[in-house]
């Protein structure tokens, strides 16, 4: 499954939280340096992909008539473009292969960065930032259907896609995340 940019600072405290739950990681600075670094290198990864993604769409549109005249299947034509673009964007399609290298490389920053100590081995560690960012993908849809419900029987009736139905929405969203100890 694939990572949102809104999602990133809710991934990022969620394997802040993991590591300090998991009893054999240390932290040198608090929590916030932790979540800082997680979040920086998942935006930036996010970011690369929204990149390729501008670049494969003016392509299309440049390509528009010829599209039109072949009647080629525009979605499928995109991912060709895509995957073929990948590597010169730095972007990985494989989620897993992905979220395994982002998940190194969370590990060896917070290591560099002096932020962390752990007592076994950075497989393990490396497993657990893995492991947060699976889980937190695995239930944000259910959390995001709980809250949808949520928002349907509001008193209020609010219209989505306004500041103040989005306000609120992130609010029930954090709310909803905190129940399930995931912040």
């Amino acid at each position: 499954m694939r990572i949102k940019l809104p999602h990133a600072p809710y991934i990022a405290r969620k394997i802040t939280t993991d590591l300090l739950g998991s009893g054999f990681v240390k932290f040198k600075s608090g929590t916030e340096p932790i979540t800082a670094v997680a979040r920086e290198i998942l935006c930036a990864d996010i970011n690369k992909e929204r990149a390729l993604e501008e670049r494969v769409k003016e392509l299309l549109e440049q390509n528009e008539n010829e599209i039109d005249f072949m009647q080629i299947d525009r979605k499928n034509m995109f991912w060709l473009i895509k995957k073929k673009l990948a590597k010169e964007f730095g972007v990985m399609l494989s989620y897993d292969d992905r979220y395994s290298s982002l998940s190194h490389e969370i590990l060896q920053r917070l290591w560099r960065e002096n932020l962390i100590d752990y007592s076994v081995s950075e497989n393990r560690v490396k497993n657990l930032i893995y492991g947060a960012i699976e889980s937190y993908l695995k239930q944000y849809e259910a959390i995001e259907d709980s809250v949808a419900d949520r928002l349907e029987n509001y008193k209020k009736k609010l219209i989505p896609g306004t500041e103040e139905y989005d306000l609120i929405f992130e609010r029930l969203y954090e709310e909803e995340l905190s129940k399930r100890g995931m912040i």
